[in-house]
């Protein structure tokens, strides 16, 4: 989760949240990371909750966050963790890293708070290697009325983004990541808490870089 500097009470919010959720929430990081190898980007660390799910064949992770509190949070997790982590403050676009230089990204809980999720995404495919993947796990827009027109009508009148620290309950992320150049492989949707919450349902997967890129502004 990637929060702003202007929003240091719910980031407190988010990382106790994170961590009372975590008995329901950890199996499904643990499929989101789950055979990563190599050198791995993460965007919108959070508090780094994400860390002692990557598996041993991953051999560095650099985790961004711009939060502050979040950031340190996360800090004390690398230190924890089994694998090599690298926080660095930094934000999902633009990336501070060379073209193709990780073999895979993730982006758990973070497209539903950046200012432009298909800029992020098209960041993301370029720092990706040729073959590489973005592995996903986001909550997204319902496919049903009328908890699709709620969410709508909460982004748009601005609630839900001041209420969730930016975060936007209607985003239909899984379009943003095939826009933005990707090819969706897995793909798997599911609820994380109480199912009638408008950040749910969430979807968890993986996508490859495509040859072509369409990229176009996701609301």
């Amino acid at each position: 989760m990637s929060l702003t500097h202007g929003h240091p009470i719910f980031a407190r919010v988010f990382d106790r949240l994170s961590r009372l959720m975590e008995k329901e929430a950890g199996v499904h990081r643990t499929e989101l990371l789950a055979h990563l190898h190599g050198r791995i980007v993460e965007i919108g660390a959070g508090n780094g909750i994400n860390f002692g799910h990557y598996p041993s064949t991953v051999e560095e992770v650099i985790a961004l966050e711009p939060e502050s509190y979040l950031r340190h949070k996360a800090e004390v997790a690398a230190r924890a963790s089994t694998v090599q982590v690298t926080v660095r403050q930094g934000r999902a676009t633009p990336l501070p890293f060379a073209d193709a230089s990780f073999d895979a990204a993730v982006a758990s809980l973070v497209l539903c708070t950046v200012p432009d999720p298909v800029g992020a995404l098209v960041e993301l495919r370029r720092v990706i290697k040729p073959g590489g993947e973005l592995r996903f796990m986001e909550h997204v827009r319902a496919g049903r009325q009328p908890k699709s027109a709620i969410q709508q009508w909460l982004d748009r009148t601005g609630i839900w983004p001041r209420l969730g620290g930016g975060c936007h309950c209607a985003r239909d992320t899984v379009e943003a990541i095939e826009a933005s150049g990707f090819r969706v492989e897995r793909l798997r949707s599911y609820s994380l808490g109480p199912s009638w919450t408008v950040t749910n349902p969430h979807v968890l997967g993986s996508a490859r870089v495509t040859a072509g890129l369409v990229a176009h502004e996701i609301a």
